[in-house]
């Protein structure tokens, strides 16, 4: 058994309070093997205005074989940067920080952080979060009643999704609001209580992601009456929903850019980036010409799109829409280009609006690469992101096929799709390579802003995890998304099993009628029990997390707090492991919640976890006991 290590996190096993205000005081703990000493010091060293100060921590008790170490932290700045020396009586130091045990001091970077800015809702903290593709999910009997649009090409529902330009963005399905709202007791059902829509506003293609206004619902997915419906009908269900809004971009129908598309000293010319005097030319974003870029210099555009209660974000969070938040496209790139950066001061003022309309709406963020630089609590209270967890998820749990299918030009290519990174297909990791690629892009996160990380297998712009997933694998993703900390993810037809070999494909009709099939019933039946399982035990949504045991095959985890803890195991082979009664405490009350496993433990407390693999499984254990 390897020797254990200090550990500490955000959660509030560890911090007295995750949402200080300026100069308060905030008591934080280490727990501390007894083993792993004598120590001579404990202290917390935070960087105040960039210049370190230290505290001493005093031991204030022992329990089931760990120290525990308090310290005082005054919180000097919105984001509060502290880490732990811990000295040993030969005169060693090492140095604890969220990227985890070094000798060597460590980047500010990844201290631990306290958050001083307002914080998110609670409620965010429960989700389950459902992503719906409109044009794909369902149709209503109005559907029929809209005519195919100028831009589309029209597509039954069980025809295949067309994997070659330009169908790629113009074949229509015609899903619409109030097809979803009579699908809201299947979300029900899963359990999930949080519904993301991809864009609803009116444009020229079927992801939307260019719209021509902000201020109406597209007619043919019903207009705004049919989005009053939905989110009041959701509502009744203690279902939230959010919408997806282009801060990056519109689209180059919109009324804004056509205004002023040829017509220099237009209103709302300072909206783009003209690069021509007769504004014939302009940025847009990765080149796509439909899909103008904002310039966020503009005051103009700022009062017009997110600035105060009459803005665009303001208007579909009041009163008749009342949705409760936004998913921001682009994020990443919002506000920057070349030498300009005002991301944050978009994002801050986005934020602001949003608390003045309704305290309690979420803001989330795209950011599908490291973001951690931006995600520092001060406007998004998460990400869609993937290198934390999707991407090595996939690298640790795909068995690629290497089937050949064909790309938006039509070549046909054998590699798979791997989130656009152009690398010959999915990088093999093992399970400690996955357990240290989430600790590498979680590290420069303070914890409660990682609890709003988006957690998914695929989405509207990746590929299907399914597609490529290794034999009886599926059951250790969607556990590993409903157990570790952030915000599950479900994309609406994962539950059915369904694949596709790129972004595109992966936004096929939702297959309804085929539940009774017995792999997609077998499918639905885990969807159901993973997402109750993440519902039924809060220490899932909050507790802190402590790796107990990491080998090439296999993951051992607990999630803690003091009211209960939940021990979760999930390996790709056979499973024969031993920890140690300090590693993890109690566990001969361990009962078991999901999973073909078992779990026996020796009279010194020790426990044997044993199974044949792939396999996923969690216990229940009683909550940390403090001194």
């Amino acid at each position: 058994m390897k020797p254990l290590a200090p550990h500490h996190d955000g959660s509030p096993l560890y911090v007295s309070n995750a949402e200080p205000a300026l100069g308060e005081t905030v008591r934080v703990r280490v727990r501390v093997p007894v083993e792993y000493g004598p120590l001579t010091a404990v202290r917390t060293r935070s960087n105040p205005d960039r210049e370190p100060a230290w505290t001493d921590a005093i031991l204030i008790g022992s329990v089931d074989g760990w120290d525990w170490w308090e310290a005082d932290v005054v919180v000097a700045n919105p984001r509060h940067g502290y880490r732990w020396m811990l000295r040993h009586e030969d005169g060693r130091v090492q140095w604890l920080s969220q990227s985890g045990l070094h000798t060597l001091e460590t980047l500010d970077a990844e201290d631990f952080a306290l958050v001083a800015f307002p914080a998110p809702p609670a409620w965010i903290y429960d989700a389950v979060l459902y992503q719906v593709f409109p044009d794909r999910f369902a149709r209503s009997g109005q559907a029929d009643r809209h005519a195919t649009p100028d831009w589309a090409i029209a597509a039954t529902w069980d025809e295949p999704v067309a994997l070659v330009a330009p169908g790629r963005s113009q074949q229509f399905y015609g899903g619409d609001l109030d097809g979803v709202t009579g699908k809201l007791d299947h979300l029900v059902e899963l359990g999930v209580n949080l519904l993301y829509l991809t864009p609803v506003f009116p444009a020229a293609s079927n992801h939307r992601y260019d719209a021509s206004s902000f201020l109406s619902v597209d007619p043919l997915l019903g207009g705004d009456e049919a989005y009053i419906r939905l989110i009041e009908a959701a509502h009744e269900r203690g279902i939230h929903v959010i919408g997806d809004l282009t801060s990056n971009h519109s689209g180059d129908r919109h009324e804004w850019f056509l205004s002023a598309l040829g017509n220099p000293a237009a209103p709302a010319e300072e909206f783009y980036y003209f690069t021509d005097e007769a504004n014939t030319e302009y940025v847009s974003w990765l080149g796509y010409p439909s899909l103008p870029k904002f310039n966020w210099a503009s005051e103009k555009l700022r009062d017009r799109f997110i600035d105060g209660p009459d803005s665009v974000v303001a208007k579909w969070l009041k009163p008749p829409f009342n949705a409760d938040g936004w998913r921001i496209d682009v994020a990443n790139m919002t506000g920057r280009l070349g030498d300009v950066d005002l991301n944050a001061e978009v994002r801050q003022l986005l934020r602001k609006t949003m608390i003045d309309i309704n305290p309690e709406t979420v803001l989330l963020g795209e950011s599908t690469n490291d973001a951690s630089s931006d995600l520092q609590g001060d406007g998004w209270h998460g990400a869609m992101t993937y290198p934390s967890f999707t991407r090595p998820l996939w690298g640790w749990l795909s068995e690629p096929t290497h089937e050949p299918y064909l790309n938006a030009e039509g070549e046909e290519v054998t590699d798979p799709w791997f989130f656009g990174q152009p690398i010959g297909g999915i990088p093999r990791y093992t399970a400690a390579e996955f357990v240290g690629a989430v600790t590498r892009f979680t590290a420069g996160i303070p914890w409660r802003v990682r609890l709003g990380n988006m957690q998914p297998l695929d989405t509207h712009d990746t590929a299907r995890f399914a597609t490529h997933a290794a034999p009886g694998t599926i059951p250790l993703a969607v556990g590993l998304s409903m157990t570790l900390p952030g915000l599950p993810v479900v994309f609406a037809g994962d539950e059915y099993g369904v694949v596709g070999v790129d972004g595109e494909a992966s936004r096929t009709p939702m297959p309804w009628g085929s539940e009774s099939l017995p792999e997609t019933a077998d499918r639905l039946a885990l969807y159901r029990e993973l997402i109750h399982l993440r519902r039924g035990h809060a220490v899932l949504a909050t507790g802190g997390l402590r790796w107990v045991h990491v080998d090439d095959q296999s993951v051992v985890f607990l999630r803690e707090s003091t009211e209960e803890s939940v021990l979760v195991l999930a390996s790709r082979g056979d499973v024969d492991i031993e920890l140690s009664a300090t590693a993890v405490p109690a566990a001969a009350r361990a009962v078991a919640l999901h999973g073909d496993a078992t779990l026996a433990t020796a009279s010194d407390g020790s426990a044997l976890i044993s199974a044949a693999g792939p396999v996923f499984a969690a216990w229940a254990l009683p909550g940390v006991v403090l001194p």
